[in-house]
């Protein structure tokens, strides 16, 4: 199902139309949206305006950005660790090695 994409606008007034006392069936059949929807956007949104929307939505994309950046830095800190614990066994193989041949 294609998703279709509502401006901050149509949310803001989506919201303050259910506010002021209209059905939620109107409201969402007026928006082309769900019921479901409209009470999503309802707690998500409710006492908000387009301006904060609009911060919010900038602050939520930041934080997805900087979560995939410390996943990225979490993966090659494991494979470092990985490469450096097998480095120091294949050291620590090698002078036993050495002792033994002796």
């Amino acid at each position: 199902m294609k998703k279709k994409a509502h401006s901050e606008s149509e949310m803001v007034k989506a919201v303050k139309t259910l506010e002021s006392g209209v059905s939620a069936d109107t409201v969402a059949r007026e928006f082309g949206i769900s019921k479901g929807t409209l009470y999503n956007w309802n707690s998500k949104y409710s006492g908000m305006n387009v301006s904060q929307i609009q911060r919010l939505k900038e602050l939520e994309e930041e934080n997805r950005k900087l979560k995939q950046m410390y996943a990225d830095l979490a993966l090659d800190n494991r494979i470092l660790k990985d490469v450096i614990e097998k480095n120091s066994r294949a050291r620590g193989q090698e002078a036993h090695n050495r002792r033994n041949s002796r």
